[in-house]
């Protein structure tokens, strides 16, 4: 947002407990997530106020790879992506107290093969553990290990800013 020009403030209590239901078609839970994040934000809103959450997801094949829990877990991601394409999803909610629009954006990602020499460099020198699918595209991983993107970069590094900007616009 910062980009943008978007005069913001970064707010991170909330009252939302992250959950879903076994079965959730995948395309669905980073709505229900932004969504949930937005409507457990800790207070009411000023009337000229919008919030803005949003939550990200990194799926392959059918399994969802969420933020590691430990260096064996997030070096077991790495492996799984590693030569496989995968897709990464960001859910965006914008509501004032009139409104509220979500809007999700899908990115196709294509690794290269990784080592286990590559994967213990980028655990060693980075941290993933707050990524899902262990990984910032932003960081060295993404310059030796990504092989293509089809759609936004800035999705996967978590936040899709180009379509942001037009629902944005709608929205106001």
């Amino acid at each position: 947002m910062k980009g943008l020009r978007i005069d913001f403030t970064i707010d991170t209590e909330n009252n939302f407990k992250e959950y879903f239901k076994e079965g959730t078609p995948f395309a669905e839970v980073p709505v229900l997530m932004s969504e949930g994040k937005s409507m457990g934000f800790h207070r009411p809103l000023d009337d000229d106020e919008i919030l803005v959450t949003a939550d990200t997801m990194v799926i392959l094949d059918d399994k969802i790879l969420g933020k590691p829990s430990s260096r064996e877990d997030a070096a077991g991601m790495l492996r799984e992506l590693s030569g496989n394409i995968h897709h990464v999803l960001t859910a965006v909610t914008i509501r004032s107290n009139s409104r509220m629009t979500t809007f999700t954006d899908t990115t196709e990602v294509e690794f290269n093969p990784l080592s286990d020499r590559d994967i213990d460099y980028y655990l060693d020198n980075y941290a993933p553990y707050d990524k899902a699918g262990a990984y910032g595209v932003q960081e060295w991983i993404g310059y030796v290990g990504i092989k293509r993107i089809d759609g936004s970069f800035y999705n996967v590094v978590g936040f899709p800013v180009h379509r942001f900007w037009e629902e944005l616009k709608t929205f106001l």
